[in-house]
């Protein structure tokens, strides 16, 4: 799948979508690139899973911010056939009180998957969650970079960023 297919994909998805709008961060653009729409159509979650389970090694484990991570992370797993974990955004306040849901043992590197990354808080949040939990975390998979300073955010964490699609290539020759 090119980088052409995946902006095609989101676009027929209608994940992209124009206006006024605000942002979790607090500001306003005038895209939005609406994360359910394009994790609950089947062409391109699979068309998403496929890009990253390409990206991976054997022995790497996922960790998908919750919330819009998480289906990446399930769909990634079944097609790279590797286990993932759930880095939540805080800890539960009930039953094992986990923070990290899932099998993580100490040492194992994890590849964190997130859907947009805009300033990378949330995306650095996981990584530090899961590095406190006894993952070595150095990369992260993202759909979609709003090219708003989240990579170079990602990057003061120590951790490389790709992204399957830049907001750049996402909005270039827009109809």
């Amino acid at each position: 799948m090119t980088t052409q297919d995946l902006i095609d994909a989101l676009r027929e998805s209608e994940a992209v979508q124009f206006g006024e709008f605000e942002l979790a961060h607090g500001g306003t653009s005038e895209y939005y690139v609406d994360k359910y729409l394009f994790e609950t159509d089947p062409r391109c979650l699979e068309a998403i899973a496929e890009a990253f389970a390409d990206r991976l090694a054997d022995d790497d484990k996922l960790g998908g911010v919750a919330l819009g991570g998480v289906p990446l992370a399930a769909a990634t797993s079944v097609a790279a056939g590797v286990p993932y974990v759930i880095a939540r955004k805080q800890r539960k306040e009930y039953g094992t009180a986990n923070q990290i849901e899932g099998r993580l043992e100490e040492g194992e590197t994890v590849v964190v998957v997130e859907d947009i990354v805009t300033t990378g808080t949330s995306l650095v949040d996981a990584v530090e969650a899961l590095r406190d939990a006894g993952a070595t975390v150095d990369r992260a998979l993202v759909v979609v970079d709003r090219q708003e300073g989240g990579r170079e955010n990602v990057a003061d964490a120590g951790v490389e960023m790709e992204a399957l699609v830049t907001a750049e290539e996402l909005l270039a020759d827009r109809d």
